[in-house]
């Protein structure tokens, strides 16, 4: 097989099971929590409605939406600083002055989603300090 066309379908594979296998194994679990309960049934055991809710509800786990915010923000900022440094480290070694400008273009992306992401995190911490 030719590569032009092997390497579409290698990516398009891999991108397809990184979304589908998650999603199998979930709804595998799922499915694997009724037939206990239907086993149960069958055999004529009492089941504890705290067991029951819990293997066919969703784990849901309280979300800081301040804290999470402030991480990507943070980590944001990080990255941006990180591609001002490096195209100030390439200008100065490869001497071309439009390498700092093109390492400017996605600093000045994740900083400003990072900044936005900081502000999320001060209106999120503020709707929490409102609501407690």
């Amino acid at each position: 097989m030719d590569a032009d066309i092997f390497v579409p379908f290698v990516f398009f594979g891999f991108l397809g099971a990184i979304i589908l296998v998650p999603i199998w194994l979930k709804e595998r679990t799922k499915q694997s929590a009724h037939q206990l309960i239907a086993q149960a049934l069958d055999k004529g055991q009492p089941l504890d409605p705290a067991l029951l809710r819990q293997l066919t509800e969703p784990a849901k786990k309280p979300q800081d939406k301040a804290r999470n915010s402030l991480g990507s923000g943070v980590v944001l900022m990080g990255l941006a600083l990180g591609f001002v440094g490096a195209g100030f480290a390439v200008q100065q070694i490869s001497g071309a002055e439009e390498a700092l400008g093109g390492m400017l273009v996605p600093a000045a992306i994740l900083g400003s989603l990072g900044f936005a992401f900081l502000l999320l995190a001060l209106v999120d911490y503020a709707t929490k300090k409102k609501d407690q």
